[in-house]
C-alpha cells in the first residue's frame, strides 16, 4: 500500500510540472472570458452615476439571462489559488451547481468541476472515496458478523429454556395480582369493628333492636370467618354474611351517625385493643419464660433412672481412673459446669468425636449436689472413648462459701430471696418480660457463677477451654491451646455488630461509677466457648476484681444479674478476640442465621430460650444436637427420649 501511494505521488508531480507552462495562458484566456457589466445608480439630487462591476462582487442570488436562447445561470466567481508546487499562480473556478449535480453517481462530479481541478485534487478525491467505499463495506461486514452471532447466541439460549410452565405464567400471575385480593375478609372484619360501635352507640340510645341485629350480625361474620387468613379459606356463606351485614351497618348509619361520636368510640375501642394486647405479650413473655426453664418429663426421668441404679448397682463405690491425667498441664483440658445430663453428653461426645488425639483430652465436670449421682452414672456407663472425665460436686468444694463468695453472700440476703422467690413482690408480670427474665433464680445460681473461680478450682493448670452446656463442636478444638492471647487472660469471639451487643447493652451508663471506668461503645463478647490463661489469671487476682464489682452491685444498680455483665466488667481489656469462625451463636433464639456460617463455625451455641432439648427449639438447627445424642442408649428409650 505504502508503495502505491509513493508511485501515485511521483506521476501527480509530473502531472503539475507539466501543466505549469499551460498556468499563464489559461489564466489570461480566462480573465478574457468575464463579461463587462456595469451598474447605474442615481443619488439625492437625481444625478446618475455608472461604475463597473466585476463577476466575483456578485452575490449568490444574481440570474445571468443569456439572451440568444434564454438560458439562466447563477454567476461565475474567478479566485486565484497558490499553486502549492511552485510560486506560479493558477484560476480554480468555484460554481455554485443546481440540485442536479448532487444527483450524480459515486465518485462523478460535473464535468465543469472536474477539469477546473488539478489532478492532485483529483487524485486526493479518488483515494478518499476508495478509503470511504472501503470503510463502509468493513461496517456492513461487522454489522453482519454481530448479528450472526447474537442470532447463534439466542438459539443456544433457547436450548436451555424449560418448556414446562411452573405456576402462573401470565398476566394474572403473582406480580399482577390485585393487592386487593383478600378484600372480602378484609371487608368482613372492618364491618365488625363498625358493628361493635355502633351497637354501643345503639345501647346507650336505647335502640335495642338496632342492638340485637349489630350484634347478631356481628357473630355469624365472626362464624363465616373462624380461621380464614385469605379469601379462598373464607366458607361459602361469607359474601352473603357481608352483604347482610352491610346492610344492617346502612340503618344503623342513618339512624346513630354522629362523626364525633363515632370517632370517640372508635378511639375508646383502639385503646381498648391495645391494652389487651400489651397483656397478652406480657402473658406470652411469662409463658415463653416458664416454658424454658421447666424441665421436661423425659429429661426429669433421665437423672432419676441415672441416680437409682448409680446407688443400686453399686457403682457409688468405684474410683474414678486415670486421676495422673487430671492435673497435667500438657494436656488439653475442659471445663463444664451443669446439671443438665443430657446436654453435657452432647457436649463431651462432639469433641472428643472431633478430637484428633482423644486421649489427650480431659473433661472436668462440675454439677450440683442433686445431679451428681445421675451425671457420675452416665459418664461411668459411658465413657468418652479414649477421653477421660472427672465429674466432682460443687458442694465439695468448702473454701466456696459466703465469706469468700459474693454470690453466696448475697443469696442469704433477705431482700434478695423476697425478689426471686416470692410471687407478691412487686416486680411481678405486670412489669414485663424484662423483670421477668431476670428473676430467674438460676442467676444467681453459684454452679452459674464458678467460671470466676476455675484457678481456684484447677490449682495446676495452665490453660483451661471453658464450654456451656448448650453448644456443639463440630471441629477439632486443640488449636486453641497454642492462641498467643498477647498477655489477655479471656480469648472470647466478639459480638458486636454496628451498634449490636455493646457494652451499653448489658450495663447502666446512667450509673457514674459504669460511666467513668467503661467504655460504652466497648465491644462485647460471649461466654460459651473461652479459652483462659489461668497463670496470667492468678497474676492478675482476677476473682478479687469481680468480687468487688459484684460486691458495688448488691443493688442491682449497676447492671442485671446473669454472669455476662459481671464477665464484661471483670475482663475489661484483658480479652483477646478470636476469629468468629470459632463460635457461632445464636441458635437458640435467631431463626434466620447465616447456614453457611453455622455449618462452617467450630462450636455452635444455642444460646437462648429455644434449647434443643426443648420442644421450643428451632427445628431447622436441632439436628445439629440431636446426631449427637444416643438415642439407643437403654436409659433413653426407658425415659422416651427419642428423636
Amino acid at each position: 500500500m505504502l508503495q502505491q501511494v509513493e508511485e501515485i505521488s511521483v506521476n501527480i508531480n509530473r502531472c503539475v510540472i507539466a501543466s505549469n507552462a499551460k498556468t499563464a495562458r489559461k489564466k489570461v484566456y480566462l480573465l478574457s472570458l468575464e463579461p463587462a457589466l456595469f451598474q447605474m445608480k442615481s443619488n439625492n439630487l437625481g444625478a446618475v452615476r455608472s461604475s463597473r462591476v466585476k463577476m466575483g462582487d456578485l452575490s449568490a442570488s444574481w440570474v445571468l439571462e443569456n439572451p440568444v436562447d434564454g438560458r439562466h445561470d447563477h454567476p461565475k466567481s474567478f479566485q486565484m489559488v497558490e499553486d502549492p508546487f511552485q510560486s506560479g499562480m493558477t484560476f480554480e473556478e468555484k460554481t455554485e451547481h443546481p440540485p442536479d449535480d448532487h444527483q450524480a453517481g459515486v465518485g462523478e462530479l460535473p464535468y465543469s468541476r472536474l477539469s477546473s481541478m488539478s489532478p492532485v485534487k483529483l487524485k486526493r478525491r479518488e483515494m478518499r472515496q476508495e478509503r470511504r467505499n472501503l470503510r463502509t463495506a468493513e461496517l456492513i461486514g461487522k454489522d453482519k458478523e454481530a448479528n450472526n452471532q447474537m442470532a447463534a447466541a439466542a438459539i443456544e439460549r433457547s436450548k436451555g429454556f424449560d418448556p414446562i410452565v411452573k405456576g402462573k405464567y401470565s398476566i394474572w400471575r403473582s406480580d399482577y395480582e390485585s393487592p386487593n385480593s383478600d378484600s372480602t375478609l378484609k371487608l368482613m372484619l372492618d364491618q365488625i369493628i363498625m358493628a361493635k360501635a355502633y351497637a354501643n352507640i345503639a345501647k346507650s340510645k336505647n335502640e335495642s333492636n338496632l342492638y340485637n341485629s349489630l350484634m347478631k350480625h356481628s357473630k355469624l361474620s365472626q362464624h363465616a370467618i373462624g380461621e380464614a387468613s385469605s379469601d379462598v379459606e373464607l366458607h361459602s356463606s361469607a359474601l352473603n354474611r357481608a352483604k347482610a351485614m352491610g346492610r344492617v351497618l346502612s340503618i344503623a348509619k342513618d339512624k346513630l351517625y354522629d362523626c364525633l361520636t363515632v370517632e370517640r368510640k372508635l378511639r375508646a375501642m383502639l385503646q381498648s385493643t391495645e391494652e389487651n394486647v400489651s397483656d397478652l405479650k406480657k402473658k406470652s413473655a411469662f409463658l415463653t419464660q416458664l416454658a424454658a426453664k421447666t424441665v421436661p418429663k423425659p429429661l426429669h426421668c433421665l437423672p432419676l433412672q441415672l441416680a437409682s441404679d448409680y446407688f443400686l448397682l453399686g457403682y457409688h463405690s468405684r474410683e474414678d481412673v486415670n486421676k495422673e491425667k487430671l492435673q497435667d498441664p500438657s494436656l488439653y483440658h475442659y471445663a463444664i459446669f451443669s446439671d443438665n445430663v443430657l446436654a453435657t453428653s452432647v457436649v463431651v461426645n462432639s469433641t472428643v468425636l472431633h478430637a484428633k488425639e482423644p486421649n489427650k483430652h480431659v473433661f472436668h465436670v462440675v454439677t450440683d449436689k442433686l445431679n451428681y449421682a445421675a451425671m457420675r452414672m452416665w459418664f461411668l456407663v459411658n465413657p468418652p472413648v479414649g477421653a477421660t472425665i472427672q465429674v466432682e460436686n460443687i458442694d465439695d468444694f468448702k473454701w466456696l462459701n459466703s465469706s469468700s463468695c459474693s454470690v453466696l453472700r448475697q443469696l442469704e440476703s433477705a431482700r434478695l430471696q423476697e425478689y426471686y422467690f416470692k410471687a407478691n413482690h412487686p416486680s411481678s408480670l405486670s412489669l414485663g418480660s424484662d423483670h421477668l427474665k431476670y428473676r430467674n433464680p438460676k442467676y444467681l445460681s453459684l454452679l452459674n457463677h464458678l467460671r470466676f473461680y476455675l484457678p481456684d478450682v484447677y490449682p495446676k493448670l495452665d490453660k483451661i477451654l471453658f464450654l456451656d452446656d448448650d453448644i456443639v463442636v463440630q471441629k477439632d478444638l486443640t488449636p486453641l491451646w497454642s492462641v498467643d492471647l498477647q498477655g489477655m487472660v479471656n480469648g472470647a469471639v466478639e459480638t458486636c455488630k454496628e451498634s449490636f451487643h455493646r457494652y451499653d447493652k448489658y450495663l447502666n451508663f446512667s450509673n457514674p461509677i459504669i460511666y467513668a471506668n467503661f467504655d460504652p461503645n466497648a465491644c462485647g463478647w460471649a461466654f460459651g466457648m473461652n479459652i483462659f490463661d489461668l497463670k496470667e489469671w492468678r497474676k492478675r487476682n482476677i476473682t478479687g476484681i469481680y468480687h468487688r464489682w459484684q460486691d458495688m452491685n448488691e443493688d442491682r444498680t449497676l447492671w442485671k444479674l446473669g454472669t455476662l455483665p459481671p464477665g464484661l466488667i471483670t475482663f475489661y481489656n484483658l480479652t483477646h478476640p478470636l476469629d468468629r469462625g470459632w463460635h457461632a451463636l445464636g441458635l437458640g433464639y435467631d431463626p434466620a442465621l447465616n447456614q453457611t456460617a453455622i455449618e462452617n463455625a467450630a462450636v455452635i451455641h444455642y444460646n437462648g430460650n429455644y434449647k434443643p432439648w426443648l420442644d421450643l427449639a428451632i427445628s431447622k438447627y436441632k439436628a445439629y444436637w440431636s446426631k449427637y445424642v444416643m438415642f439407643d442408649n437403654p436409659y433413653l428409650r426407658l425415659c422416651s427420649i427419642s428423636e
